[in-house]
This record gives structure tokens, sequence and C-alpha cells, in this order.
């Protein structure tokens, strides 16, 4: 008897998110899938690693409101990510846009990449140079 009363409490407990409302309704399902798809690209200020979907600082909970506010007033991504950026820098963007500023952000790894690789051919090929030229002159 006693494992039924707890199995029904867990099972009300796990059940009780399905009855529990949204904390941003919205009218549509394409509002809400903008909504999430605007916290999922959009970074958290304070956290810098999280999105603003997954991050509780205050700051977060404000620029959550403000796109809440922004979708339901109709505004698209564009629009919603030009104001913020605007506001807050390239920064609040995890895809910031390829410029003159984020050049090495963007390309510098692929730089890098190929330095290493030349780095490593010519000392290869040096090598190779060196032991062929004293097989010659030995």
């Amino acid at each position: 008897m006693r494992i039924d009363k707890i199995l029904f409490g867990l099972l009300l407990f796990l059940c009780s998110s399905i009855w529990a409302n949204s904390t941003y309704p919205l009218d549509s399902a394409q509002k809400e899938a903008q909504f999430n798809h605007l916290l999922k690209d959009l970074r958290c200020l304070v956290c810098q690693n999280q999105d603003l979907a997954d991050s509780n600082a205050e700051l977060a909970k404000d620029l959550r409101a403000q796109v809440y506010q922004m979708v339901k007033q109709g505004k698209s991504d564009s629009e919603i990510s030009d104001y913020l950026t605007a506001r807050y820098g390239d920064f609040i963007l995890f895809k910031p846009p390829v410029k003159s500023v984020t050049f090495l952000l963007w390309f510098g790894p692929l730089l890098f990449l190929l330095l290493g690789f030349v780095i490593f051919w010519r000392t290869c090929f040096r090598t190779r140079e060196k032991k062929h030229t004293s097989l010659e002159l030995g």
C-alpha cells in the first residue's frame, strides 16, 4: 500500500509539467519556434558560454522577456537580431557576421592550420634534402 502511494506521488510529480503553462505563451506554433530559435542563437552576456534559453542570469531573463515581447509584436528574426546587436554588439550573437573586425575569428584557425602544414612540409623536405645531399657527398 505504501509503495502505491509513493508511485502515485512520483507519477503526479512527473506529469505535472504536462499541465504547466509556458512561461512565454505565444499565439502560434510559428512564433514559438521563432522565439526558441532566437533564444538558442543569442548569447548570455553574463555567462558568455550559454545561450539565453539555458542561462539563469538576471540579464538573460530580461533579454528573454524582451525577445518575447518583440516576437509577440510580430518582428522578424533579423529585426530582433539587429536591435540586440545595435544595443549589445556582435558579441551577443553566437555566429557573428563576417566583417573586417571578425575576419581573424572566422579565418584565423584556417590560416594557422595552413601555416602549420607549410612548416611541417618544409621541415620534412629539408630533412630529406639534407639526407640526400650527405649521401651524394659521402
